[in-house]
């Protein structure tokens, strides 16, 4: 019988059979960790101040299992836990250490010289892993006083030779002047930060375990009420990347041509009906949403107006180039590509919602979108636009930097909008809390310098800034030759339709009294160099004169997206009288087609009177032979196309209702009467 079914039979646990004095004590002996960690125990098992290392008794040898595998736990403290696991085992065998104390001690020598081979083996595994652990902890000591030497170095290089010398610029002045920053994309950020999140997000229900869309976007966010995505043939392709530039390009299914063949011809219909029905069979048409988009604003719906209007631009996300990116400020669209033109459309529209909406700088950063996609034509002239979104958002800092970065190739000084909303900026920034005192003077006295150069150089903006604004100019200013109805008739029809347009969109920035007050201040200041002949104001009247010419198309298409009648009034003829399209307004002169719409076959070709006079009457109405499928004017079923003809002569003649007049009344033999 095995020593284990016996001591079952006796009911006796294992490592409780009688042992004799000394019987299983044996001695755990480290020469160099043991003896400098564990200290000795005095009597009780107290372990005495001062007192020397020697090894540590265990009375079960299946003890050390434990011993063991705790012995690898951290330390406390930044210590070694190998004494205080050696103590709790001592402690926890604390009563049979008591009992058979005077027999310990008495038969320690003859356990030390029969220590069996499995506690050899046992002590030398504990010897090498307390060893692997010694010199880990050496090796780390070593190399973070190394990392702290290396550290050292570095300070006394720069105390020794960069310590006048300014550190490095923040992040934010290294990126580019155009750089994007993805969480300013959505309104909900800004909303949050002025409502805080529970009221913005406080409607919305929780996210689906089920994505029903295929993929997360930057513009805009899916909604349920939205029908299912299907691809609706939109691409996009990398033209060239060089120097640093990506050019990119939208591209055309056939599918989606045809489509857009069918947009085309529901537009020249007038109906908006049609739209709609197109919509149901191609719910991510772009050109349709946009143009039903506008037909909705028109009629007081702003809320579907928007909601079209993310959906075109969620239509387009999603068939973005993997290497086209919205933040860096590198990728390019060409706006001569008709393709390319609906995503400039449709980002200025969300931007102009998101202005309305009370977000201005979720606003400013698609204005920056916009501008960084061709910064140097800029088809959508938004640089009339940023400086105003700018300072809604009160960031002035943001418009003195590409102010200054810009002036050198760009002469944006030349700009009404940009030569009031700089010094603006200026003086705003210096009313801020947060400036010291030497901050606040010199943007104050930048301030002035630059609103005296704005009102040298356009005299003919004040007196029209203080009539919107509701402020009567004292007697010198109103009586002065120099700001008084000849500055503002003198000055060139361009100069004209900009003043306009910056007056129209930024005049209330200039209601507040203490910007009056300034802005007294340094008109007073420019009457006085007018008066003692500063040649500074013959030479900026002599560049107007020269630069305000005519405005280019880019301008003339600005005023008709932004809708300021003050602006829209002062467009030239060549430009009112020619039909603007919502879709896409003043098309550039060198258009880049990648596909041409079939040529539709004009009524007026033919010469047959009957049937232009039943086109006038049934729009729809169509001579078999002018199909595509007949073969031209010159079809094959002429005959065809008359016996359609004079049936449709009967069934119009069918539908007209002859009623007999009434008799004339006798008394009236003559005829001079009135008809009932």
């Amino acid at each position: 019988m095995s020593r284990r079914a016996l001591r079952r039979l006796r009911g006796e646990q294992r490592g409780q059979e009688p042992l004799g004095p000394g019987a299983l004590q044996f001695v755990l002996h480290d020469d160099d960790d043991v003896e400098e960690e564990c200290p000795k125990r005095g009597p009780g098992g107290r372990r005495p101040r001062g007192a020397g290392k020697e090894g540590v008794r265990v009375n079960n040898r299946f003890e050390l299992i434990n011993i063991e595998d705790l012995d690898e736990a951290p330390g406390v403290n930044g210590e070694r836990t190998d004494c205080l696991l050696v103590d709790a085992v001592v402690s926890g065998n604390k009563r049979r250490a008591q009992s058979g104390h005077s027999e310990s001690t008495r038969g320690g020598n003859a356990a030390d010289t029969a220590v069996p081979s499995e506690q050899s083996n046992t002590c030398s595994k504990l010897r090498k892993k307390k060893r692997k652990q010694k010199n880990k902890k050496n090796a780390g000591e070593t190399s973070q006083n190394g990392l702290e030497d290396i550290d050292r170095i570095l300070e006394r290089i720069e105390d020794a030779s960069g310590a006048s010398r300014p550190g490095p610029p923040p992040l934010s002045t290294k990126k580019h002047v155009l750089y994007v920053e993805h969480r300013h994309l959505n309104p909900d950020t800004e909303l949050k930060r002025y409502f805080g999140a529970r009221a913005v997000l406080g409607e919305q229900r929780p996210r689906q375990r089920q994505r029903v869309y295929p993929k997360c976007t930057w513009l805009t966010t899916p909604k349920s009420t939205w029908p299912r995505y299907t691809k609706p043939g939109l691409s996009m392709r990398l033209l060239e990347s060089r120097k640093g530039r990506s050019v990119f390009a939208f591209e055309h299914s056939e599918e989606y041509q045809q489509t857009q063949h069918k947009f085309l011809a529901a537009v020249e219909s007038m109906e908006p009906n049609n739209i709609v029905v197109l919509l149901q069979s191609s719910p991510y048409h772009v050109d349709s949403l946009l143009q039903l988009s506008d037909a909705c604003r028109f009629q007081e719906d702003q809320e579907t107006a928007r909601d079209l209007v993310e959906r075109a631009l969620y239509s387009m996300e999603c068939a973005f180039h993997p290497l086209f990116s919205l933040t860096s400020g590198t990728c390019r669209l060409d706006y001569r590509r008709p393709e390319n033109r609906s995503f400039y459309l449709a980002l200025y529209k969300q931007m102009s919602f998101l202005e309305k909406r009370g977000c201005p700088r979720t606003a400013l950063e698609y204005c920056k979108l916009i501008l960084s996609l061709e910064p140097d034509e800029d088809p959508l002239c938004m640089l009339l636009l940023i400086d105003h979104l700018a300072l809604r958002a009160r960031s002035y800092e943001y418009l003195i930097r590409l102010f200054e970065e810009w002036e050198a190739h760009r002469n944006l000084s030349q700009l009404p909008n940009f030569a009031f909303s700089v010094p603006l900026a200026y003086f705003l920034l210096s009313q801020q809390a947060d400036l010291s005192e030497q901050e606040m003077s010199s943007a104050r006295e930048e301030a002035c310098v630059r609103i005296q150069q704005a009102l040298t150089m356009f005299p003919g903006v004040l007196m029209p800034l203080l009539e919107y604004c509701s402020v009567r100019p004292d007697t010198t200013v109103a009586t002065h030759h120099f700001f008084g109805p000849d500055a503002e008739i003198s000055q060139p029809p361009a100069l004209s339709q900009l003043v306009s347009l910056y007056l129209g969109r930024s005049h209330f920035l200039w209601k507040e009294p203490a910007t009056m007050s300034w802005l007294e201040e340094n008109v007073h200041k420019v009457l006085q160099a007018v008066d003692a002949g500063d040649p500074a104001v013959e030479a900026c009247e002599s560049r107007r004169k020269v630069l305000y010419q005519r405005a280019p198309r880019n301008i003339h298409r600005h005023v008709v997206l932004s809708e300021i009648k003050e602006a829209v009034a002062a467009l030239p003829p060549d430009v009112t009288t020619q039909s603007v399209l919502g879709f896409d307004p003043l098309p550039p002169l060198d258009t880049i087609y990648s596909y041409v719409r079939p040529e539709r076959l004009s009524p007026i070709s033919h010469g047959n009177t009957i049937a232009l006079f039943f086109r006038s009457l049934l729009p729809n109405y169509t001579v078999e032979g002018e199909r595509p499928e007949d073969g031209g004017p010159g079809g094959l079923h002429r005959d065809q196309g008359l016996n359609r003809l004079m049936l449709a002569v009967r069934d119009m003649m069918a539908n007209f209702h002859f009623h007999d007049l009434e008799v004339l009344p006798e008394e009236h033999p003559e005829g001079d009467g009135e008809w009932d």
